[in-house]
């Protein structure tokens, strides 16, 4: 396998999710952030293959994404929805990175606690309510929670380390 294909199915995988979230931040639908990000990584791809140097990879691709991303809103019938003005500053980027950790690291709980953890904090359930609804007692309800925001903390915690401001999350 060609070694330049390795490392940039390495940088794929590591930037798909914040430059999904950052599309998502310009185009306000999951499906077209997807398509934007997956246009960048091809147009990006077929550049480097074509021996184009790239000095600053990163930069390129959110620059690629945030393209692609207001074409194709002017594509799209949401002519109302384009914000060119959108720029690339390093707050944005954190910000997309420090959302895709959060997601990666829900994705990871155990399949129960990540349930719970969801309807508590992303439908606004009470934990009387989730323990009704999943067919649990309350305490259970209340275990899941500490378990997903101990998990939760471990997990982000070197990334909130590295330097990078810290997540604006009241459930962490």
């Amino acid at each position: 396998m060609n070694l330049r294909f390795i490392n940039f199915h390495k940088l794929f995988d590591k930037t798909y999710m914040p430059l999904c979230m950052y599309a998502l931040r310009i185009v306000g639908d999951t499906g077209l952030a997807d398509d934007a990000v997956q246009q960048a990584m091809i147009s990006t791809w077929q550049q480097l293959s074509s021996g184009k140097d790239i000095t600053d990879i990163k930069s390129y691709l959110y620059r690629s994404v945030r393209n692609e991303a207001i074409h194709l809103l002017a594509a799209s019938a949401c002519t109302s929805c384009l914000t060119p003005d959108i720029d690339i500053s390093v707050d944005t980027i954190d910000t997309s990175e420090r959302d895709a950790a959060l997601w990666e690291a829900i994705a990871r709980l155990p399949e129960k606690c990540r349930e719970v953890f969801l309807a508590s904090k992303r439908d606004g359930l009470s934990h009387a309510e989730i323990a009704e609804e999943f067919g649990i007692s309350v305490k259970t309800v209340e275990n899941h929670m500490t378990r997903a925001l101990r998990q939760l903390r471990a997990s982000l915690l070197p990334y909130v380390s590295a330097g990078k401001r810290p997540f604006f999350l009241p459930f962490l």
